[in-house]
Order: structure tokens, then sequence, then C-alpha cells
């Protein structure tokens, strides 16, 4: 399916007539986690709507070309991202007859994106102070901590209650500082699906003459309409004083496709350091909201078009299958003996873990992903235990009937199999070796030993002599797969302090992420 002469490269020697390119790219897709038929419970977000794909799919074409970068040039994309806006504000209290009628907002890539500017505009609102520092609950998304790392602001952790899931709010108002530029707190925290204290964390906030900012990428788009359907959702947005923005993700419980967030702040005086402006050079102004200054129109389109297709009631609709979906996973997990749920869902999450040492949770999503079935998986944290995590959304209702089944099956099968037992030198060296000590070769020697990779390999030098006698493995090629069985991959990363498991993933990404140079794996060769 690919000519020998393109090595497997995106520029052939000659051009590929256009049906093999889909062709291959159709191809590539088989190795893909499905994205539609309600068995994937992390990533994309299904509402089994017909024919909303195509749709959106049609808007995204039809806008593909429009740049973002000059709004005077391309008003219709201005429009589309105004209406949006308009969209995300009116669900989350604000708008005209509301307590912040002067709510105003970008259109992002996403949530970290919008996590990132409200972030930024928090420190350029205080230029006075010269090491500024933000709060976040334990449980608040890492891309607050990706925004302290780019933009040099110090991160000050609050950890939650083992048993709320949630941080105390006296303890949030003690960890603000005079240098604390914003204090933010998730409705709800991706992990488990609860939502924070808001109104006291935000009135403690407000108290300091401090920013907050509400993390709703995840259920902004949903705890409004889980309220409407009797759910005793409490608040959270812009009818709280103190919130001051609020990020929701268009490109979860909106079901738009990927690569749509909003960022909302009250008023326009609190976006306004949001800004990028530079004219002292010799080209054009460059004056951009948003981190990116060329942004295609595709994305913005097909979610304009996927709001306006399905309403207010489409996702008043969508939401209650939702929650119906949530209510029968969640019996099927408290079904099981050995299973709890970690706490009652109150969005769009189940969260469970177990009280039965013999079963290994990372082994069951083993189990439960040859079922059809992939979860996600969530590893211990300062004393919070392993977890599996399932973002639920309307595409599952229709499949809640077969989980219970599978799940029994699934345990029962994780029992008569057993914890993983990994090596005990593998166990010490993940629990004694420091990250800065994790050279290419040796997280090559790991990688390969766990199975990520196609077989033993040795790079251009060879392996180290240490990663040689300790680990009798080599370097991963590149291109290296995962095995179908993670259990071992992530039991290991379960026994290694957070430094460790960042650094060794960051170095396995590193072995996946290599030019192609012969034939694009999945992809065969021209007869």
């Amino acid at each position: 399916m690919i000519d020998e002469e393109s090595g497997g490269s995106a520029l052939p020697d000659r051009g590929v007539p256009a049906q093999r390119v889909l062709d291959e790219i159709a191809a590539l897709r088989e190795t893909d986690r499905p994205t539609h038929g309600g068995r994937l419970f992390a990533y994309v977000y299904d509402p089994a709507v017909p024919g909303l794909d195509e749709l959106a799919a049609a808007a995204h074409a039809a806008s593909a070309h429009v740049n973002g970068l000059d709004p005077t040039a391309f008003p219709s994309l201005l429009a589309m991202e105004n209406a949006l806006v308009g969209a995300a504000a009116r669900l989350l209290g604000g708008g005209p007859g509301s307590s912040a009628p002067d709510v105003v907002g970008s259109v992002t890539s996403g949530g970290t994106e919008s996590l990132i500017l409200a972030v930024k505009a928090a420190r350029d609102s205080r230029p006075e102070i010269a090491a500024p520092r933000i709060v976040v609950p334990s449980s608040g998304h890492a891309a607050f901590a990706k925004a302290a790392h780019y933009l040099r602001v110090a991160l000050d952790v609050v950890p939650v209650s083992p048993a709320t899931l949630r941080p105390d709010p006296a303890t949030m108002a003690a960890a603000i500082g005079p240098d604390t530029v914003l204090v933010a707190c998730s409705a709800p925290s991706y992990a488990h699906g609860v939502v924070d204290p808001v109104g006291e964390i935000a009135a403690a906030a407000a108290v300091a003459g401090v920013r907050c900012h509400v993390d709703a990428c995840f259920g902004g788009w949903t705890l409004p309409y889980l309220r409407r359907l009797g759910a005793p959702v409490p608040p959270f947005d812009f009818t709280v004083p103190g919130v001051t923005s609020i990020s929701v993700d268009l490109h979860k419980y909106a079901y738009a496709p990927k690569g749509v967030s909003v960022l909302l702040h009250r008023d326009p005086a609190l976006r306004a350091p949001q800004y990028f402006a530079y004219a002292d050079w010799p080209g054009y102004t460059m004056i951009n909201p948003t981190i990116a200054s060329t942004r295609s129109g595709g994305p913005i389109a097909a979610a304009y078009a996927t709001l306006r297709h399905l309403g207010d009631d489409g996702y008043l609709r969508l939401a209650s299958l939702t929650c119906d979906a949530v209510a029968g996973l969640a019996d099927a997990v408290r079904a099981v003996d050995g299973l709890r749920l970690m706490a009652e869902p109150e969005s769009t999450v189940v969260c469970f873990t177990t009280t039965d040492p013999d079963l290994d949770l990372f082994v069951l999503v083993d189990e439960l992903t040859a079922r059809g079935w992939h979860t996600q998986p969530q590893l211990t944290y300062a004393g919070l235990p392993a977890t599996v995590h399932l973002t639920v959304t309307a595409a599952v209702a229709p499949r809640v009937a077969e989980f219970g089944p599978d799940l029994a099956d699934a345990v029962a099968a994780a029992r008569a199999a057993g914890p993983v037992e990994l090596p005990g030198e593998l166990l010490a060296l993940a629990a004694t070796l420091t990250p800065d000590a994790l050279t290419p070769d040796l997280v090559a020697g790991l990688a390969a030993g766990l199975g990520l990779g196609g077989g033993r390999s040795t790079g251009p030098a060879g392996p180290t002599a240490e990663s040689e006698g300790r680990l009798a493995a080599g370097s991963v090629p590149a291109g290296a797969s995962v095995p179908e069985r993670m259990a071992p991959v992530n039991a290991l990363l379960n026994a290694a302090p957070p430094a460790f498991r960042e650094r060794l993933l960051v170095e396995f990404v590193g072995l996946l992420q290599r030019p192609t140079w012969g034939i694009a794996p999945g992809i065969h060769q021209q007869a």
C-alpha cells in the first residue's frame, strides 16, 4: 500500500494517488483504540448521535484554511468564536441579566492552553510581584503544573482529604500568601470526578484580593445539565462571588471534535493581561489572545456546527443518558466483591479501587482490555490508592448491561492470575535510582525488559555496561511498540516516586517519537 521509494515518509519521490493515501491512513488507524462504540473510557467523547461526525467534518473542511490570526480578515471566524464564548458564558452563569453580565472569553485549542492562559493573565496582572505563586489542590489538573513550569510561577500544592478527595478550604486559604496571584479549584477534578468547595475557596481568594480560577474543562458542559436533571450539583460558576475565570472544553461534553476549549473571564479588565501584542519589528503588529498566532478555523467551525445542531434540548438528553450510564456502571462496581468506589459519582466519572490485596488493579485493567473495555489506570499518590478511572459518555449507555458481567469475569481472571511480581532488582532500581541517572540507554534497557519494543536491539553504541549487566536488556528500536499487557509497566511506575515516573516516561516517549526511515509501521509495501 506504500511505494518502496517513499520509505514510509510523508514526502515520497512521486506523488501518491489520493485514495491510496486514504487507504494508508485507514490502515494506520486500525491500531488505534476505538473512538466510537462506548467501550473507551478516556481520551474521546462520543455522543453516538447519527450524522454528527459528518456535519462536524463538513464544517471543519469549510473553514480549515481560515486563519484566526486576523479577525478583521476573516470575520466569519470571529462571529463563530463570539457565539461559542456566549454559549459557554450563559451556561456558566454569565451574560445579560446575570451576576456576571460583562463576561468575555477566548477560544483556545484545549484545556491545557486555557489553564496556561488563566495563569498568564493572573501573573501579568501583578507585575509588581517578582516571584508569583499559584495555589492548587493536589487533585488539580497537571496542566496547572505545566503552566507554572512554562511561565516560571511557583506551585503551592494543597493536599486533598483521603476521605472526601477534596481540599480543605481553610488549608487553601492558609496557603495564600503575599505573592499568590491565583487560586485554583476543579469542577470536577479529573481523577475522581468530585467538585471542589468552590464557594469557600473563591471567598477566601476574594478576601485576599487574589483571582480564583475554576477548572471546569472536564465538567463545565455537563454539570449545569445534571443540575437541571435533579443532581445536587454545588455552585461552581459565575454565580459564585469571587470566581474570576472559568475554563470549559467543548471537545469534551459539548461533543465537538478535538481542539476547542473556552476560557472565560468575569470582565474585560481581567482578560486584558492574557493578550500578547508586539509592534517593535518591521512586520505586522502581532496581537494574540491565545498562545498560537495562526489558528485554523476548522475546529472552531466544527464546534459551532456541533453546538447549533445539538442545541440545549440535545445536550439535556445526552446528559440524561450519561447520568443513567454512570449509575449503571457504579452499580456494576458495587456488585463485585473486592471493589469499592472512590467516591459516589456526582458528575460523569466512575472511579474505583480494590479492597482485596490479591486483586491487582493493573492486571484487572489488562483483563478488561482483553474483553474490549479500555479503561484508564491511575497510580498511587500521597496516600491515595491506585484506581481505575472511567470517563462516561452518552455512547456508553447502550453498553452498560454488558459491562457488569465482563467486570465480574475480569476480576475473577485477575484474581486467578495473581498480582504482578517484578524482579527485586528492578524494584530496587526504581526506588533508589535518581531521575538524573536515567540515561537513554538505561531507559531503553528498562523498556526492553518490560516488553516495550520489538525485541532485543542495540543502539549505535550498544547498551551501557551497567544496563547490560543489571537489566540484561538492550535498546528499544525507534518506533517501539507498546505491549498488549501493561500491568508490569504500571506496576513498575506505581512502585517508583513521581519524579522517577516522569523521567522514565519522558525518555520512553522519546524512544517512540523517532523519524520513520523505512516502511511506516502498519503500512504494507505495494506489491
